[in-house]
């Protein structure tokens, strides 16, 4: 079939105005071309659409109801379009982004906030589960984009460098380690400590650390899958327990210490990640712009504390 938008449009504007020299002024094209388009229309339908008088041109019958179709053809085809051109300009879409539970806490909603205020047509989903799920609903296609510290080894993913976390321990005000400004890996030696489970890559990092440290460290007094959970264990006074710098977001207003742990420093990498071959959406792209600043503005933060 080789009918083309540009005759359908000839047709219905004939259709509309009766004549061929009112459609051709209000389509800017010259009338012989005008005629052209119609000629070939009805030669690839095998119709004839239009009885041409010296007065006026009307349409056949099978003109008549070739002439529904066309305009539902073209009104499906200009909403479309029109669609596509919002989505384009950001006037309308879905996103949804995820992100580890503290993480999507600490960011995510200013996040939403400041786009939602430039673009509200756009409806911004959130997904706050573990690492691991994170990789699983982007690899899905359940998630456009998310924010968190992953394996570097893991593979269909397309990352970006953040910002920069590093480990530090948290502890009641009661603590021997409160009077240290910085704590040491090996200070830890003889503190009971709160651990996260073993699903977590801050567990692996801690361990083979203490190990580093000339430590041993055995089996924890707590093992707690939330980070949120093991700052109330240390604030009770339960113990010591090594979380991210960024822990403090959720800590300052509570009754517990932090401090940066040094010898050796542990940085980690905070990313912004999507699936690997497959493009964002103009309002992915949008919000992804959004997302970088607000991260880096409130990791910043916890860092210069």
């Amino acid at each position: 079939m080789n009918i083309t938008l540009r005759q359908l449009q000839a047709f219905r504007t004939v259709a509309a105005f009766g004549s061929f020299t009112r459609a051709a002024e209000r389509l800017n094209v010259a009338q012989p071309a005008l005629s052209l388009s119609i000629r070939e229309l009805e030669r690839e339908l095998n119709l004839r659409l239009l009885d041409r008088t010296t007065r006026r041109v009307e349409l056949t019958g099978a003109g008549r109801e070739f002439l529904q179709s066309a305009d539902k053809l073209l009104a499906d085809l200009e909403r479309a379009v029109r669609d596509a051109r919002d989505l384009s300009d950001k006037k309308r879409g879905r996103i949804v982004v995820a992100a580890p539970p503290l993480l999507a806490a600490m960011i995510v909603p200013a996040a939403i906030a400041d786009f939602n205020a430039a673009f509200p047509g756009i409806d911004v989903g959130i997904v706050d589960v573990r690492n691991d799920q994170i990789l699983d609903r982007l690899r899905a296609g359940e998630a456009d984009l998310a924010i968190g510290t992953f394996d570097e080894r893991a593979d269909g993913i397309r990352r970006e460098v953040l910002a920069q976390d590093a480990l530090a321990v948290f502890f009641a005000p009661a603590s021997p380690l409160a009077n240290k400004r910085r704590v040491k890996w090996a200070d830890l030696r003889d503190h009971k400590l709160i651990m996260l489970t073993r699903d977590s890559s801050i567990r692996t990092l801690t361990e083979g650390t203490l190990v580093q440290a000339g430590h041993d460290p055995g089996r924890p007094l707590y093992e707690v899958s939330q980070i949120t959970t093991a700052v109330m264990l240390a604030e009770a006074g339960l113990g010591a327990s090594v979380l991210p710098a960024y822990a403090w977001s959720f800590a300052h207003g509570r009754n517990v210490v932090s401090r940066p742990l040094v010898e050796p420093q542990v940085a980690r990498n905070i990313y912004l990640i999507q699936p690997d071959g497959r493009s964002l959406s103009p309002a992915a792209e949008g919000f992804a712009r959004t997302l970088r600043k607000q991260t880096r503005s409130a990791i910043a933060s916890v860092v210069r504390r």
